[in-house]
């Protein structure tokens, strides 16, 4: 099983979850959950252990963010991306190569990012926690929008 297979299957990803998922709401969210899981953390020189309160409570909000908003079609940006994760998520052979190259520097993107938040909170040093926030939010959304273009080219497909 894949990293993908296995995570949806955690998060019970049915075609409702999906469509859930798909919500500009929960998109818009998630990329807000950045930041205040950054501050939970960082939160540890002033609350010491008591940070771990907001860090739970952001990990809660994730897990229960796929679920927390109605069902939706893919007309905006940000639904047509989760759609066409979807379909990355279910049929990878489908995905062109150019898209899975893309897709693959754009993860390496995030975990470089990633890196730098981890060392940022590490050693409570604001500059690389920021710089790596931003170097992941900016792969996540070019990521949506790869499979953005994704979804719509399955549309293409599927009314030809």
């Amino acid at each position: 099983m894949e990293i993908t297979e296995a995570v949806a299957k955690t998060f019970r990803m049915d075609d409702e979850a999906w469509r859930r998922h798909a919500n500009p709401w929960s998109v818009w969210t998630r990329f807000a959950a950045i930041p205040l899981m950054l501050l939970a953390v960082w939160s540890r020189t002033w609350i010491g252990w008591w940070c771990l309160v907001p860090v739970a409570a952001v990990v809660v909000w994730l897990f229960l963010n796929p679920s927390a908003f109605p069902p939706v079609e893919p007309r905006s940006w940000a639904a047509r991306g989760i759609y066409g994760e979807r379909v990355w998520a279910q049929d990878k052979a489908s995905v062109p190569p150019d898209h899975r190259r893309v897709l693959r520097v754009l993860v390496v993107l995030g975990l470089a990012g990633f890196g730098l938040i981890t060392w940022g909170l590490v050693m409570l040093d604001f500059w690389p926690t920021l710089f790596g926030a931003v170097v992941v939010i900016m792969a996540q959304l070019w990521r949506i929008d790869r499979f953005g273009w994704l979804w719509e080219r399955a549309e293409e497909q599927a009314t030809a």
